[in-house]
């Protein structure tokens, strides 16, 4: 008797434990899952009363859970099973309903459009929180949310009934206006010096963010899946300590964007972003002051620019965008912190634009390495370095840094004929210490000798402007044009074209101590290899077709 009094009460212990360690089902608290009933209430009741018990799991069970914004807390995750979509409500006409009001945000408003410097307008939100999560495999859908300028953006479909397949941008026109209250309101505010918060500001009621955190650490995003995440997907600022891993993303603009984030991986993810960027990290001044993105970690990861959806159906379409959309990974455009300390491996991109690291608004870019790229069907520079001069930020800002940077290992095919390997400073301000080794890229091609006569603007103007290759225009070299650089390497590159180019392979301007060890650089008969503008210290060895050279004065225009 006495072994078994003991037996039941470790039971009844056991059974405790297991009750307290239960989920919190968001069905419990009165959500009908039905895409039809508004869940919010019930979503964050239950949300609460996890957190009040000290932390535990949010459950989600296959439904649809239709919802305006939920209430992240510490110590809590939520969990989507097989089957359950949180989805996205769309706000009423007179916004009488609908997302939490953008936070007020005067300061960090002056300098930063309206997406990057609001988070509680979002789906999804916490901010100041601690050891929080969000797991899969179930979905969130952001069919209710705005990109910028409605109340909801088109949805895929939608664009299609509307003629509107090939348009640039995907949304020619404002598919759900905003009440003219709003617009009057908007239209009526004070922007700042750079034009901000602007086009993109929406006001309360709307939603344009699927997941948005602020300010918070220790965090873990797993194995769901985004559809038409909005303005972002998911936005992160201040988050320290993060663990994104297994993530589908297919949407209507960014993948996702890590601004001031320290200590991030981000492993395994697939995103497919036609009209904005794939996965960016960024250090804007969002949170009021300067904070760099650093110790961060992009890792066995596919990038896209596919029609939006047809990541997620497996047909990968290119009529919307045929061209390729955006789709990339990048740091930057906002950059007043800096970037630090960030590796990018084993990453394939494929029909969007190339790699870009920028920093235009007075930051550092210093200590980056990117090994074992995959590139197709690429629609601008396939390697973009920039540092630039806008300096989106308060005084004193000057011109920042852009420095040891070695990148290694990249195949890319059928890159578009514009320009090549991009690598432009700032005179007085050069990128410094830049390593490119074994890099294979095949071009379109088809340059002309007018093309090559061009001489590329780098006035003030186009050093303030927004950093894109495509504002530079058609290169007037087809491989690489490098233009304020000091310490410049090359080895083991191999640069061909589809069609004869008659551009000259490799421009380089105002470039100290440039090395070209074992490249292969094809070029057509009446066009040079090199043009080389005040250049200090050239040399090329080991490199079939080329002579040995080394010179150590300067070369003021010369073409070999």
């Amino acid at each position: 008797m006495k072994k078994l009094s003991l037996c039941l009460v470790l039971l009844a212990a056991f059974a405790a434990v297991r009750l307290a360690a239960a989920p919190y089902d968001v069905r419990t608290y009165g959500a009908s899952g039905d895409g039809k009933t508004l869940d919010t209430a019930a979503i964050n009741k239950a949300i609460d009363a996890a957190a009040a018990a000290g932390g535990g799991t949010v459950e989600f069970p296959a439904g649809n859970y239709l919802t305006f914004s939920i209430h992240l807390k510490s110590h809590v995750l939520l969990h989507l099973d097989a089957g359950a979509t949180i989805l996205a409500a769309e706000p009423p006409e007179d916004l009488s309903s609908g997302y939490d009001a953008p936070e007020a945000n005067p300061i960090t408003e002056f300098y930063e459009d309206f997406g990057h410097s609001h988070w509680h307008n979002s789906l999804i939100w916490g901010e100041g929180l601690e050891d929080i999560g969000i797991t899969g495999p179930g979905r969130i859908f952001g069919r209710g949310l705005s990109k910028g300028g409605g109340r909801r953006d088109f949805l895929p479909e939608e664009r299609a009934a509307r003629n509107e397949v090939g348009a640039p941008d995907g949304n020619t026109r404002v598919a759900f206006p905003l009440p003219a209250s709003a617009l009057a309101a908007i239209a009526a505010q004070k922007p700042g010096p750079f034009g901000t918060p602007g086009r993109d500001t929406l006001p309360a009621g709307v939603g344009n963010k699927a997941i948005a955190l602020k300010n918070c650490r220790n965090v873990l995003f797993r194995d769901f899946t985004i559809y038409h995440g909005g303005h972002f997907a998911i936005l992160a600022t201040g988050v320290d300590n993060w663990t994104c891993d297994g993530l589908k993303i297919d949407t209507n603009r960014d993948g996702i964007d890590f601004d001031s984030c320290q200590n991030v991986r981000v492993a395994n993810c697939t995103i497919n972003s036609p009209y904005d960027d794939g996965i960016c990290p960024k250090a804007s001044f969002g949170l009021g002051y300067p904070r760099p993105a650093e110790n961060i970690t992009i890792t066995n990861c596919q990038v896209s620019g596919y029609d939006e959806g047809t990541l997620l159906d497996g047909t990968r379409q290119r009529k919307v965008m045929p061209g390729g959309g955006t789709g990339r990974i990048k740091c930057g455009t906002e950059a007043n912190g800096g970037f630090r300390n960030i590796t990018i491996s084993n990453c394939v991109f494929e029909h969007c634009r190339g790699l870009a690291l920028e920093e235009v608004d007075g930051g550092l870019l210093e200590d980056i390495t990117v090994s074992n790229i995959t590139m197709r069907d690429i629609s601008n520079a396939p390697i973009y370095l920039r540092l630039g001069a806008r300096l989106r930020g308060p005084a004193p800002i000057a011109v920042g840094a852009a420095r040891r940077i070695k990148i290694d290992n990249v195949v890319a095919h059928n890159v578009a004929a514009q320009s090549g390997v991009l690598i432009l400073g700032v005179p007085g301000h050069a990128i410094e210490d830049v390593s490119l080794s074994n890099i294979f890229i095949d071009f379109v091609g088809g340059g002309t000798a007018a093309q090559a006569e061009r001489e590329v603007p780098d006035d003030e103007a186009a050093q303030k402007q927004y950093p894109e290759p495509s504002m530079h225009g058609t290169m007037p070299s087809w491989g690489m044009f490098a233009r304020h650089v000091k310490n410049l390497d090359l080895s083991h590159v191999e640069f061909r074209v589809a069609k004869e180019d008659l551009r000259p392979t490799v421009q380089l301007d105002d470039v100290a101590d440039a090395a070209f060890d074992a490249v292969k650089f094809p070029h057509a008969a009446s066009a040079p290899v090199f043009v080389l503008k005040n250049v200090t210290g050239f040399a090329v060895h080991n490199s079939p077709g080329l002579s040995e050279t080394r010179r150590t004065e300067k070369i003021t225009g010369e073409k070999l």
